[in-house]
């Protein structure tokens, strides 16, 4: 009896041992189809030229564009995305901050339309022009002045003005929520300048005309009920050049990036003239 279950148990372990040779085989042939299958996928990419304005004042040429190729996908899906990936050339220059389209920083005009880098997506095609916002001073590649647009908002006095003191010392002057609500689609502007600059008639008078942007701050300012100096407000952009020198053409609304339309704000201000 002892001789037949030795028996049995020496037949049994070599196939126990051809099973898990056979095992083990299957093991290292799957790997070797998975090792071969890996580098397949890392060899997929997806190329895109950019061709990026370029001048320095270091060496004050002709201006150029540079082409720069990068594999999108290694990169995230905004064109401020790619900035970044290009800024492997330290001197690319441009500005940039919150990358949530709240600080305007990363206005510039790409494929032919202002925008914020930000909150615009790579464009489909094989490239992508982009070039500083038109009609301004180039400090340096992406970078412009300025300082012209910003002081034409500091002229328009962008801050609450009252003849009268609040009527509690010490506590907030209020307003009803229909006073409240006539300050939308004016309060979310950032000052990035997008629609500015694609004003034609900011492009002819940019030191006379006030501008898309500032003429929309004004009235801002001149709708705010608890603002009382409304009269010297019409009086300060009643100007043939300040105010009139906008024709109507609504390329502020079509570049705004957060959707305002300026050239409204511009007609509400014409209206007020005439009746005030």
């Amino acid at each position: 009896m002892a001789t037949g279950l030795l028996r049995r148990v020496i037949i049994r372990v070599p196939a126990t041992v051809q099973g898990a040779r056979i095992s083990l085989n299957r093991a290292h042939a799957s790997e070797a189809s998975v090792q071969q299958e890996e580098p397949q996928a890392k060899h997929t990419s997806n190329p895109k030229t950019f061709q990026i304005y370029r001048w320095t004042p270091d060496n004050p040429q002709k201006p150029e564009l540079q082409n720069f190729e990068i594999d999108l996908k290694e990169c995230g899906p905004m064109v401020l995305d790619a900035l970044i990936k290009i800024k492997i050339d330290p001197t690319l220059t441009f500005r940039r901050s919150c990358r949530e389209g709240i600080c305007g920083s990363c206005a510039m005009n790409i494929d032919g339309r202002n925008g914020l880098a930000c909150l615009t997506k790579i464009p489909s095609g094989p490239s992508t022009m982009i070039n500083p916002l038109p009609h301004m001073f180039v400090i340096k590649d992406l970078v412009v002045d300025m300082t012209n647009f910003y002081n034409q908002y500091k002229s328009i006095e962008p801050w609450l003005k009252r003849k009268s003191p609040p009527e509690t010392p010490g506590k907030e002057i209020l307003q009803s929520k229909e006073d409240r609500k006539k300050l939308d689609g004016m309060y979310e502007c950032i000052l990035c300048a997008c629609c500015s600059t694609s004003c034609p008639s900011y492009w002819w008078n940019p030191e006379s005309y006030l501008g898309p942007a500032a003429l929309l701050h004004a009235n801002r300012w001149i709708m705010d009920s608890r603002d009382e100096y409304t009269k010297e407000r019409l009086d300060a952009v009643n100007d043939e050049f300040k105010l009139y020198r906008c024709h109507t053409i609504l390329n502020c609304a079509k570049a705004c990036p957060k959707g305002l339309n300026p050239g409204m704000q511009i007609q509400n201000i014409k209206k007020l003239e005439l009746t005030s």
